[in-house]
């Protein structure tokens, strides 16, 4: 299952994602079985999502912000609030404040259409939040 999942992800990304043209670059380590799809969007130059797979996952994550300047309160409130809208996917903050967007998906469940609706999910979330949270997060207090 897991070669299977790895050869599914490797020529969908490498075919046709990297030919988007919002797509800036795809890469793979193979010693840590990762990709990286890089993109662009309006609110944002770049955003780089991470795709590991593991035995029976494929974990995804995206760095979607540096830890708050301010009161970091009303920036995690509203990306609980958030986390009600997406599908797939969810915002976390790590131990330092910085902001996630992650998720994962069975092997057994993956297919070219859920890989895409990942991207997908995770392109509108960086399109339609993240000039929004950075206010939130750096804006005047």
């Amino acid at each position: 299952m897991i070669d299977d999942a790895r050869r599914l992800i490797d020529q969908h990304l490498f075919t046709d994602v990297a030919r988007e043209p919002w797509v800036q670059h795809v890469e793979y380590d193979p010693e840590i079985d990762r990709w990286y799809v890089r993109f662009g969007c309006e609110g944002r130059d770049a955003a780089t999502i991470y795709f590991d797979l593991r035995e029976r996952t494929l974990h995804y994550e995206l760095y979607f912000m540096p830890a708050p300047a301010n009161d970091p309160a009303p920036l995690h409130a509203w990306l609980l609030r958030r986390n009600r809208d997406i599908y797939g996917a969810r915002f976390g903050i790590d131990e330092l404040g910085d902001v996630y967007l992650d998720g994962r998906v069975a092997l057994e469940h993956l297919t070219i259409e859920e890989l895409d609706r990942i991207i997908g999910v995770l392109y509108e979330c960086t399109e339609l939040w993240f000039g929004y949270a950075v206010q939130l997060g750096f804006g005047p207090s």
